[in-house]
């Protein structure tokens, strides 16, 4: 096995400090000297460990991503002369058996100098800065969402069925009726009269629904509720704001992102923050798909493959392309998109046909970002101009199915 890396450093994280094994190739046959060294996870300390390397000549440098474990040594370290490669705990598994703190260091060190690992994607620190941002406002959306639901149950215990009637109880008219309720008003028509727009054809049935047993006990945690959301909604109000600040050398290719039919600015800030929008990083869009885990799975043994189960993917990254695929899975638009979606589910089922479009929307991103170009959709009837004549035996021989015998003539061409 060939000798990439004769200096080579492996590190094992855990929160409070690490265990380091430097592993130094002797010429000859006197094979390779490996030391093992415990270092803290305290600034001070991970910076004497790179200068210990830097007088070890340490070429490369292989750490395990451990939670969150692995940031202050990596953040570092990097700035050190030397490769930092950070690994999937999953690709690096030690000889079972043989699990201790130090094996492990030993063992990364070892695949690090013959070349058996493949770094994961490090963000530069712009991007890390905007992914932060971006997360966070992900995690306080989720709360404030669990926060109306948390309410919406309230009012089932109160007898109050407002959602069975409004669908979003979190609007205008919602929001009225759930302040007067907590004001103390609970004549039914009054509350009902509450209501605006296109929900004021559901009086009737409004003042059926807002008939309950709505107590001071309810107006209680209904008032922590709202509070705990309008907080919410400010943090994210604040959050977006910053995003906005953040996001400016990259906001080239947010304006192109969101020509895509389906991706909502916030959407296209996920993008941009997971990827980071460099699609160099990715020889071709089926890297980026593969890396994002919206690829087929390849699992093949004895000639026969066992299973093409995607793998897993960034969950921020693959929960963003599935609120898009949703989207254009229920849009109305004549889109190609929407077409392959319908073309594929009708054959596959609805889950499939979803990851076919994240697959195909990142496919387009990589396109896009690579060519600095917008997206240019292709129309509805793409497969039906693709193939003519497939088309139109496809619909003969439903209508032979059905009992009718057609006869086709082609239109006269207009001018």
């Amino acid at each position: 096995m060939d000798l990439l890396h004769p200096r080579c450093a492996g590190v094992d994280v855990s929160k409070r400090d690490a265990k380091v094994c430097v592993r130094i190739a002797s010429p000859g046959r006197a094979g390779a000297k490996s030391t093992v060294t415990t270092w803290s996870s305290m600034t001070g300390q991970i910076l004497a460990l790179r200068e210990h390397l830097i007088e070890q000549q340490v070429t490369l440098v292989v750490m395990e991503a451990t939670g969150d474990y692995w940031k202050p040594f990596y953040y570092l370290l990097e700035d050190g002369p030397f490769e930092v490669l950070l690994v999937n705990a999953r690709q690096v598994k030690n000889v079972p058996g043989r699990k201790t703190d130090v094996s492990d260091a030993t063992w990364l060190a070892q695949l690090g100098a013959h070349g058996l690992v493949r770094g994961s994607f490090v963000p530069p620190q712009p991007i890390r800065e905007l992914r932060d941002l971006t997360r966070t406002r992900t995690a306080v959306t989720r709360e404030r969402t669990r926060e109306w639901q948390r309410l919406e149950k309230l009012l089932e215990d109160a007898g109050v069925k407002l959602t069975s009637v409004a669908t979003d109880i979190s609007g205008p008219s919602g929001r009225a009726m759930l302040t007067a309720m907590i004001d103390g008003v609970h004549d039914p028509a009054v509350l009902a009269d509450l209501a605006r727009a296109r929900l004021r054809d559901k009086i009737p049935a409004l003042t059926e629904a807002l008939t309950g047993r709505f107590t001071a006990h309810h107006a209680f945690l209904a008032r922590l509720h709202l509070t705990l959301i309008d907080q919410h909604t400010q943090a994210i109000e604040e959050l977006t704001a910053r995003i906005e600040v953040v996001i400016a050398p990259f906001r080239r290719a947010r304006d192109l992102i969101v020509t895509v039919p389906g991706i909502s600015t916030t959407l296209a800030d996920i993008i941009i923050a997971e990827t980071g929008a460099d699609m160099t990083r990715f020889p071709t869009a089926a890297h980026l798909a593969s890396w994002a885990g919206t690829a087929p799975g390849s699992h093949e043994s004895a000639g026969r493959i066992k299973s093409t189960k995607t793998r897993p993917g960034n969950p921020y990254l693959k929960g963003a392309l599935g609120i898009a695929a949703l989207s254009i899975a229920r849009s109305r638009q004549n889109t190609r998109l929407a077409a392959r979606y319908r073309r594929i589910a009708s054959r596959r089922g609805p889950m499939k046909a979803l990851v076919a479009i994240e697959h195909t929307l990142l496919t387009a991103f990589w396109h896009m970002l690579t060519a600095d170009v917008g997206y240019t959709d292709l129309g509805g009837d793409y497969y039906t101009r693709r193939t003519p004549d497939k088309t139109k035996q496809r619909a003969l021989t439903q209508l032979r199915q059905l009992g009718y015998d057609v006869t086709l003539n082609p239109l006269p061409a207009t001018g």
